[in-house]
């Protein structure tokens, strides 16, 4: 989720009653540190705790300086990722990669656990391949090298996001391990939630791809927030546009368009799928910031003129 939970979004994700949000992934090379997109990534939010973050690198001398330098920069947790499929991350010997050398992980988990006093967190993957489902494993190696709770991904590297996600595996990692786990992968609902939860017994679940463009389910599934009417979801998408643009400046413009058409593709209601999609086009269109939240402030307008007269 690299690029998209920003500050802005998990400080939206958090107010709607989140239990638990996680930094962008960044990488453990010192030498990004101090990058605009790397200072950007880590960037904590006020009022959010515990302030974790996720690390990626093949390295274990590596991943232990950079889990230093987050804890050192304010950090609480420090999850290392195992498990991202992208291949632009894999192809540097990082993320669901490593799942292949389980010697290698090991060292490198072992090697934050030594470096900080603060829980290391894993996430991995179901395993390397559908051949080599090896995630059980590779739970039972976090564990003795000192994890403090592993994120189990349905899936394996090489299914990357194709195929539905699979539980069997989770629930015998959780059967395995007595440190928490948490299930990942194709869950958008508080039904999912149940079955998935009840089905493995696993701790937690953790959500990523569908709370794009809608905040406020996380803390709908756990209970903590009501059904948003239309015009509270444009408040948001207001609320979320205004503040990613002062979050990047003038990137905002460019940056925001992603997550205004996701916020556009789950607005059931207004209007049909078609119609949605135009005026997606017509905000990606739109070249100024204020432009940008003129657009969304006559729609929010509309809505609520609409619902006044009904």
């Amino acid at each position: 989720m690299a690029g998209v939970t920003d500050a802005p979004f998990r400080q939206l994700a958090w107010r709607f009653g989140a239990g638990h949000v996680v930094g962008e992934m960044v990488s453990a090379k010192a030498d990004l540190w101090h990058t605009s997109k790397s200072r950007l990534r880590r960037q904590s939010v006020v009022g959010i705790s515990p302030v974790a973050v996720q690390i990626a690198g093949g390295d274990p001398a590596t991943i232990a300086d950079a889990a230093r330098r987050h804890w050192r920069d304010g950090a609480e947790i420090v999850d290392i990722n195992f498990g991202c499929p992208a291949r632009k991350v894999c192809r540097k010997a990082a993320g669901s990669a490593l799942l292949a050398d389980e010697d290698l992980v090991a060292r490198i988990i072992a090697a934050a656990v030594a470096a900080v006093p603060i829980p290391i967190t894993v996430k991995i993957r179901s395993g390397y391949s559908l051949e080599r489902r090896n995630g059980l494993t590779i739970a039972g190696i976090a564990e003795s090298e000192g994890a403090a709770a592993v994120t189990v991904h349905g899936r394996t590297r090489a299914c990357r996001f194709l195929g539905a996600a699979e539980y069997d595996t989770v629930a015998a990692i959780k059967d395995k391990v007595s440190i928490p786990v948490i299930a990942n992968g194709d869950i958008s609902d508080a039904a999912q939630v149940h079955q998935v939860m009840t089905g493995t017994g696993v701790d937690a679940v953790m959500i990523g791809r569908a709370a794009l463009g809608a905040p406020w389910l996380l803390g709908q599934i756990a209970g903590v927030t009501g059904v948003l009417s239309l015009a509270e979801k444009f408040d948001t998408m207001i609320e979320h546009l205004h503040a990613g643009q002062q979050f990047y400046g003038d990137a905002g413009v460019r940056i925001m368009r992603k997550h205004m058409m996701w916020y556009f593709e789950k607005l059931d209601g207004f209007g049909g799928a078609e119609e949605r999609r135009a005026l997606v086009r017509t905000f990606n269109t739109l070249i100024e910031a204020e432009a940008q939240l003129q657009f969304l402030q006559q729609l929010a307008l509309d809505v609520r003129v609409v619902d006044a007269a009904a």
